[in-house]
């Protein structure tokens, strides 16, 4: 158990620093740059995932040994998909579905605002996806 906690830990670590990452390019690109946020978030998630790769790797999943890092970089990559799939559609819900059919919630919040938020909860969405993911299909049993 004491083991799992740590390993918690390090994931929550390595994530919040890959978080950084994808949330200052998802809202630089979108807020001063005028980039579609669903493209801000796809370039944000698809380099903080690869940050996130190594940072695991090295850091935080022990490495199944029968496996070797061809297969493994293809499993992380086909994960990453699905995990990319639920973060774009995480914020398309917050933002076409939920911002932008609510006069009240626009009222109180601006777009980049909603883009900032929309971002943090994808990105919670996605790391108990993630962390569950890896775990069964790259760590060692």
């Amino acid at each position: 158990m004491k083991n799992l906690l740590n390993q918690i830990l390090k994931f929550g670590i390595v994530g919040l620093f890959c978080f950084f990452i994808d949330f200052g390019i998802t809202t630089g690109l979108a807020n001063f740059f005028g980039v579609h946020y669903l493209f801000s978030k796809f370039l944000g998630f698809v380099i903080s995932s690869v940050v996130n790769y190594l940072l695991s790797i090295k850091f935080v999943f022990t490495k199944k040994k029968e496996m070797d890092q061809k297969k493994e970089f293809t499993i992380f990559l086909i994960l990453s998909a699905f995990g990319l799939a639920i973060n774009e559609a995480v914020m398309f819900l917050c933002i076409d579905v939920v911002y932008k059919n609510s006069a009240p919630l626009q009222g109180l919040i601006s777009d980049s605002l909603m883009v900032s938020i929309g971002a943090i909860v994808a990105t919670g969405v996605v790391m108990v996806y993630n962390f569950i993911s890896r775990k069964l299909f790259l760590e060692r049993k």
